[in-house]
């Protein structure tokens, strides 16, 4: 949500970063929503403040036996306008709320401007993609070959767009949730938390993804819905409340189921687990001061590279264009593992600043330690990293000529010395 105030002050500013994002300009528009409804609002007060004085002379009419039907007549009208009044500044209010609230997070200075993920910017690489020796395949062949990984009889159960894991692969994906959450907790000094996996539409709200994304959401029939990450109830825990500067900042991290509809996802890698309708993460959320964000923003995305620097697996990491970033953010870096068996670089995590669009939407807020009006705070998510695709990862990386895969030495603690796995383990 942006400020109504900064939006009066730079409309210009505004429409050009909505037309870098791809949007249209919306300045005028929601200047002149505000002045109805800023309009109404004074009116409303100085009629108010008439039918009061009207009000009083009525009564002081009366008490001294004197005739008020011009008095009763005008309350009767202001009444009336009135009426007609509130009518308007709802109406007026209403538009403007449901404006504001699809509008996206503004882009930081330093973001690529551009149309698409086209005008991404490499930032830096790690490790370099190995010659195997023989053409690599991809996740879902070794894992149907090893009898790990089980698309048919998911798709019998749920449909498309789901996986059933068996033996040493499951372990594998346990494994891998497990070392990233140590690692986060114990060297990275993030909190563990079990949040709920339902959460309210108001939730979704205060993090961006209601009204604008419900079609890709799963809802319940009794109006919750089931969370597509565990942003959600991470970044909702300081909501609607009034904190204390000393506090901050927030980390703290979750392994959580996560559902999405996929809906904008029809014909997108349909073959195995690189968009599932239900998969594993583990959730980095930061809740910082907003002096503190940027800083932070850096921290939590070296914190994400460190998975894939003790699993080997090599990387890169981009900033996204103002064209491919996500709505609440207003910078994001992309770590991209590669694929031998893709030949690609693919998404395993997104880690965002969103300054405080979301705190603004969910009413987060701290008390200045040297006083003064409260501030909002600034909220951080990131990816620490996606599990199933750690696991398409970790397969194709570590594959063998005879298709077994090789366990990582940073996993094989978390396998009980399993050192690879074949047809036979």
């Amino acid at each position: 949500m942006l400020d109504l105030k900064w939006i009066r002050e730079n409309p210009d500013a505004l429409d050009r970063a909505l037309t870098n994002r791809g949007g249209e300009p919306l300045a005028a528009k929601l200047i002149e929503l505000d002045k109805s409804r800023r309009a109404a609002i004074t009116e409303l007060q100085e009629l108010q403040t008439k039918r009061n004085e009207a009000s009083k002379k009525i009564g002081e009419k009366k008490r001294a036996g004197e005739d008020a039907e011009a008095e009763i007549a005008e309350v009767a009208r202001l009444k009336s306008r009135l009426g007609e009044l509130e009518e308007e500044e709802a109406k007026a209010g209403e538009a403007l709320d449901e404006l504001l609230a699809g509008i996206p997070n503004l882009p930081d200075a330093d973001v690529p401007v551009g149309p698409d993920e086209s005008a991404n910017e490499e930032v830096r690489r790690w490790g370099e993609p190995k010659d195997y020796g023989f053409e690599p395949k991809q996740h879902f062949e070794l894992g149907e070959a090893l009898g790990g990984l089980d698309f048919e009889t998911a798709g019998r159960i749920a449909g498309s767009r789901f996986t059933i894991l068996r033996g040493p692969l499951a372990r594998l994906h346990r494994a891998l949730a497990q070392f990233m959450v140590n690692l986060h907790t114990e060297e990275h000094g993030y909190l563990e938390v079990i949040p709920p996996y339902l959460v309210r539409g108001e939730t979704l709200y205060g993090t961006g993804q209601l009204p604008k994304f419900g079609e890709d959401l799963f809802r319940t029939t009794d109006d919750r819905w089931l969370i597509p990450t565990a942003e959600v109830p991470l970044t909702s825990l300081p909501a609607g409340q009034l904190l204390e500067e000393g506090e901050f900042p927030w980390r703290v991290t979750a392994w959580t189921p996560c559902f999405r509809s996929e809906a904008g996802a029809a014909g997108r890698d349909t073959r195995g687990m690189l968009r599932q309708h239900q998969f594993d993460k583990v959730e980095l959320v930061s809740i910082t001061l907003p002096e503190q964000s940027e800083e932070e923003h850096q921290r939590m995305t070296a914190c994400a590279e460190k998975v894939l620097q003790l699993l080997e697996l090599p990387y890169r990491t981009v900033v996204l264009s103002t064209g491919d970033m996500g709505f609440g953010a207003r910078k994001t870096y992309d770590i991209e593992v590669w694929l031998p068996g893709q030949e690609a670089y693919r998404e395993i995590s997104s880690c965002s600043n969103c300054g405080d669009f979301q705190a603004r939407r969910m009413n987060a807020r701290y008390r200045p330690a040297e006083g003064g009006q409260p501030r909002f705070l600034h909220t951080l998510n990131g990816s620490g990293v996606a599990v199933g695709r750690a696991l398409i990862a970790v397969m194709e990386s570590y594959q063998q000529a005879d298709g077994s895969i090789v366990v990582p030495e940073a996993l094989r603690g978390y396998m009980g010395g399993l050192e690879r796995i074949s047809a036979d383990a």
